[in-house]
């Protein structure tokens, strides 16, 4: 009998590779995958508690999930990732419509859990070390599900920051990388499925390989996935700056498949806010990894990050957060409002804010950096750049792509117009000729005007 799954990945993209994981495993075992959770025998969740927004929209995706139980074929409801690692003593209490725990090192079960739910039982908890050693082959048979010329490639587990205001440690164990060879044999496998961007990801990837070979080899795995045929582009998200080296830069710019693009979260700039916070970098090695990077690649993006109203932040501490951002000119940033997480160092300290003066201040740096985006635009018009046709708007008969400058799901877009028919995937040179706050509009450059 022909029995069907079907996934919802929540939260961050180094949970979706998870779940292509798990995808990749519950089809090995014979599950088909289905998209409509009302067609499905299981339905599996990977959640994500990061902060109190994550953990609400979680449990809140259960709850209408577990509805399928009731009016669907559902037999079978499973929560994987970290909501369940993190509070799995409690959980069946909370949300007993759950039928297994599955978790965040242990989702090579998942098809396991399933089985054994189907047969009959029910509340199974699936829990091992969270600080086990990361499985070498599993993800070769993950299933994508983004488009199909980009992918995540996760290059480690885990992280040793431990952050007054994060958890992640405790759901995700210690870091612990991946070899080099297993990460080259995915790209590979990858590439020959179609994709040609490489998005990598981890919790910390400036540290990859310290961990097996004694000391930071993310330049080393850069050069090697620079040879795989097919990878066109590769870009690095979530790399710390007190540990981005001199090296990484220097292969950035060497490699012409690196793109001149890095995520380098710093959460804030102030000395005094990043001491109370737990972070090892400091307003001076801010500034000098950021002009290392410029002077090494003058036309980089450098998107970050910033938590705004962490405990005891004064008028002082925000007012010179928001001159560091309008020194720096970031070509990216976010702003989260600090989130109170049950559990971290933070959440005992003295002096939390209000929660709307830290609303009040995440507007303030994110009304200043719209008018840093625009001016970062407004640089590119009449510029030829290269870019990847994502889609179309068939009502506007214009393309949306993405430039080397822009990550997936989170950047803007160049909008293109073309008079021949351009397809997914396709690379294409586009001149752009007007900008917006965050995107781009152009239009295609045929190769006669390329060399005029």
């Amino acid at each position: 009998m022909e029995r069907t799954v079907s996934f919802t990945s929540l939260g961050c993209d180094k949970n979706r590779v998870d779940s292509e994981v798990m995808l990749g495993i519950m089809s090995q075992k014979g599950f088909r995958v289905v998209a409509d959770e009302s067609e499905a025998d299981v339905i599996v969740v990977n959640t994500c508690c990061f902060i109190k927004d994550a953990l609400e929209e979680s449990v809140e995706t259960i709850l209408e999930l577990a509805e399928h139980k009731k009016t669907g074929k559902c037999k079978a409801l499973l929560v994987a990732g970290c909501l369940g690692q993190r509070y799995q003593e409690e959980f069946f209490a909370e949300l007993p419509e759950v039928d297994g725990l599955i978790g965040t090192a242990a989702y090579e079960s998942v098809a396991d859990v399933a089985l054994e739910i189907l047969e009959g039982k029910t509340h199974q908890k699936y829990l091992v070390d969270i600080n086990q050693k990361m499985n070498e082959e599993n993800a070769k048979g993950r299933v994508l599900s983004t488009a199909s010329y980009f992918a995540y490639l996760k290059i480690s587990e885990g992280c040793d920051n431990h952050c007054t205001y994060c958890v992640i440690p405790q759901m995700r164990g210690k870091h612990r990388s991946r070899s080099m060879e297993s990460l080259v044999e995915e790209a590979t496998l990858l590439a020959v499925q179609g994709v040609k961007e490489l998005v990598i990801v981890a919790q910390d990837t400036s540290i990859y390989g310290r961990d097996l070979y004694g000391e930071s080899k993310l330049h080393e795995l850069l050069a090697k996935l620079g040879e795989v045929e097919g990878i066109e582009w590769m870009r690095i998200l979530y790399c710390y700056p007190e540990t981005l080296t001199q090296a990484t830069i220097d292969e950035m710019a060497r490699n012409p498949k690196v793109c001149h693009y890095i995520d380098m979260p710093i959460q804030h700039a102030v000395d005094s806010v990043l001491k109370r916070m737990g972070r090892k970098s400091n307003q001076a090695l801010l500034k000098e990894r950021i002009g290392a990077l410029r002077k090494a690649m003058p036309d980089i993006v450098i998107r970050t990050t910033l938590i705004v109203g962490f405990v005891g932040e004064t008028e002082d501490e925000f007012a010179e957060l928001c001159d560091f951002v309008e020194e720096m000119q970031f070509e990216r940033l976010g702003v989260f409002s600090y989130s109170l997480e049950e559990g971290s160092a933070a959440a005992k300290m003295e002096g939390h804010l209000e929660d709307d003066l830290k609303e009040e201040r995440r507007e303030i740096i994110m009304e200043q950096q719209k008018f840093i985006a625009a001016k970062v635009c407004e640089r590119e018009v009449g510029k030829v750049m290269e870019v990847l046709v994502e889609g179309k708007l068939p009502e506007e008969n214009i393309y949306c792509t993405r430039s080397r400058k822009d990550a997936p799901d989170i950047d803007g877009l160049v909008f293109v117009n073309s008079d021949e028919e351009l397809y997914t995937g396709d690379f294409v040179k586009v001149k752009i000729r007007e900008a917006g706050d965050y995107d781009l509009m152009g239009d295609v450059v045929d190769a006669y005007e390329l060399t005029k």
